[in-house]
């Protein structure tokens, strides 16, 4: 990975209470040292539980809150796993909005384990592959996607990945994605 590579891309990540952590902080620090400006964004204020697992873990900072998120302002969007996160986030109005907006404009959305789901409520799946937690290929599919047993499915602007394990591969694809498409973005 070549540091720097990602200087002046502003990356949103979106997540609630109960996001996997590691699928959070991991990515985050990869696109970091990239160069990249992270915003970790959520529908509440203040700040958001991680999990690891089944079990809380460590609290984090909101920079923003999703409705305040204006999808013209960044480059691209994370959206970190966990049952609990996905299944709250799906839900949220703003947050299936912003991600309908940075697919419109083509802009690079990277998603891991069960972060899926919000692109499945989000009414974006159809036609497209891609991979996630083996527990939500029925989604996908019912949704009109095709689902893949891969640690790393890239189709178009979007990478997605299964579970922590495949984060160092998603972590390269994601910031190889995002460097192949906000280039010009990348050199403000």
């Amino acid at each position: 990975m070549q540091t720097m590579q990602l200087q002046g891309v502003r990356v949103a990540i979106l997540v609630t209470h109960g996001f996997e952590q590691v699928e959070m902080t991991d990515p985050r620090k990869a696109l970091e040292v990239a160069g990249a400006d992270t915003t970790l964004a959520a529908p509440q204020p203040v700040e958001v539980q991680a999990m690891r697992h089944d079990e809380k873990s460590e609290t984090f900072p909101v920079d923003n809150t999703i409705d305040r998120l204006d999808p013209n302002e960044f480059d691209a969007v994370l959206l970190p796993g966990g049952a609990l996160n996905a299944d709250k986030l799906r839900m949220d109005q703003h947050a299936r909005d912003f991600v309908r907006a940075m697919d419109q404009q083509g802009k690079p959305i990277a998603a891991i384990c069960h972060a899926p789901w919000l692109l499945v409520s989000a009414g974006l799946v159809k036609g497209r592959t891609l991979t996630s937690y083996y527990t939500l290929q029925d989604d996908i599919r019912c949704a009109g996607g095709t689902w893949q047993d891969q640690e790393v499915v890239r189709d178009r602007n979007w990478v997605t990945s299964r579970q922590p394990k495949d984060i160092p591969a998603f972590n390269r694809a994601t910031i190889e994605l995002i460097g192949a498409t906000a280039p010009s973005r990348a050199r403000r």
